[in-house]
């Protein structure tokens, strides 16, 4: 089979690989040939055009959790650390006092009014927690995430329209507490994809309506071994899981990318949402790059990789985005130290433009905010330039390099 893929399921590829112009593109599909399938007219945005807000993880559970106004049972099940106040206590010492209970939105900070600024936007984001009083906690895991069903409402001030849960951490409180997990979400209106209480439900795609008019984008979430995910979490028939990659080869990204296709109709957008990876540093495994090359060969529009605790490099492949680590937007991390020299406390908000018709990129635009004491702040010009120039230096090979803007926003182009 060629490089280029088979074009199975309703969406095929549009032309050959190589680097792309990221100026903003406004012109028709019709006089560029478009992709079958998943393409058509104007989705989400007043200007035609579809509007994404993507982030990375979430974890709004132990110090986070504590703070809101609804903790739960702080008891934790880690080799060094017992309590889930230690966390919130650890990021007092570094940043200052923080007044509590915090307010839900306390969280999300200023990347609540940089969404909203952003305009008609489709939101997806990593929930990497469970959300259950679950005490049974997984064995042998050295770290494991909780929050309390009460503090729901911290997920909701964001209005995020998809989390995605196929991650190392959802799990964490057993099969009991992913049913929690997953009844909690749905109560809350929260839509959520990746996890079920069996196989079928694990790997449904979700399907958002866009404008009414019968267009829709679809999420679907995955997570492969490499992240931390324990292979006996995926989902089996009458078997709660997450979904769960047996692998990163041609044929399980053919087969990924024609489950998701198959639900797609004419003029949906197709979105896949992977968690993989280590946890720290800029390389990108060759396996991961040709695993998201493939599916976009295969007809997907934008492959949303997280499980990195920092932003790495990002391509455009085909003219498709493929974003390998989003890098984490809200933790409890402020206080743990060991790897100062990534930068962790600044986080990024990539706000997507795709273009009408084709799903192709035209334009992003990421937003650096920085961790202080449970909430995100604007970085400073400073933090902002660092990185934009790790991300310029390690995207080089990927041939992307970052500009940042006058107003402190980074921008992506073609190195």
């Amino acid at each position: 089979m060629s490089s280029h893929g088979s074009g199975r399921g309703v969406c095929s590829p549009d032309r050959p690989g190589g680097r792309v112009d990221l100026r903003p593109l406004r012109r028709r599909a019709a006089s560029r040939g478009g992709r079958r399938g998943c393409s058509g007219p104007s989705l989400l945005s007043v200007d035609g055009d579809l509007r994404l807000v993507l982030a990375g993880d979430v974890m709004t559970g132990r110090g986070v959790d504590q703070a809101l106004p609804h903790p739960g049972a702080p008891e934790l099940h880690e080799e060094y650390v017992h309590d889930a106040r230690t966390y919130l206590l650890l990021a007092e010492r570094a940043n200052g006092p923080i007044a509590r209970p915090v307010d839900p939105s306390w969280p999300w900070g200023d990347g609540l009014a940089e969404m909203d600024s952003f305009g008609p936007a489709l939101r997806v984001m990593n929930l990497e927690t469970s959300v259950t009083r679950s005490d049974d906690a997984a064995p042998g895991k050295a770290v494991l995430y909780r929050m309390s069903p009460d503090n729901l409402g911290v997920l909701d001030a964001a209005r995020v329209d998809v989390w995605t849960l196929a991650n190392n951490h959802v799990l964490d409180y057993g099969a009991e507490g992913l049913r929690e997990t997953l009844d909690s979400l749905r109560a809350a209106g929260l839509r959520a994809v990746g996890a079920g209480l069996e196989e079928t439900e694990a790997w449904r795609a979700a399907a958002v309506p866009a404008n009414g008019d019968g267009r829709r984008v679809l999420v679907a979430s995955v997570a492969d071994v490499s992240s931390g995910v324990p292979r006996p979490w995926r989902a089996g028939a009458g078997r709660p899981g997450i979904a769960v990659l047996p692998d990163l080869s041609d044929a399980t990204a053919e087969s990924m990318a024609t489950r998701l296709l198959g639900e797609c109709r004419q003029g949906d957008i197709a979105v896949v949402s992977v968690h993989w990876g280590s946890n720290w540093g800029y390389s990108i495994p060759a396996a991961h790059r040709r695993f998201a090359r493939r599916l976009i060969d295969a007809g997907v529009h934008v492959v949303h990789g997280h499980s990195s605790h920092h932003p790495r490099p990002i391509e455009v492949y085909r003219g498709h985005l493929v974003l390998y680590g989003c890098g984490d937007l809200v933790n409890d991390y402020e206080g743990i130290r060991g790897y100062e020299r990534f930068r962790d406390d600044l986080r990024l908000l990539y706000l997507a433009t795709l273009e009408n018709g084709t799903g192709r990129l035209s334009s992003l635009r990421m937003v650096p905010l920085r961790a202080r004491r449970l909430t995100l702040e604007r970085a400073d010009p400073s933090e902002s330039g660092w990185l934009a120039q790790a991300l310029t230096r390690s995207g080089r090979e990927l041939g992307t390099a970052v500009d940042l803007g006058h107003e402190g926003a980074l921008h992506l182009r073609p190195a």
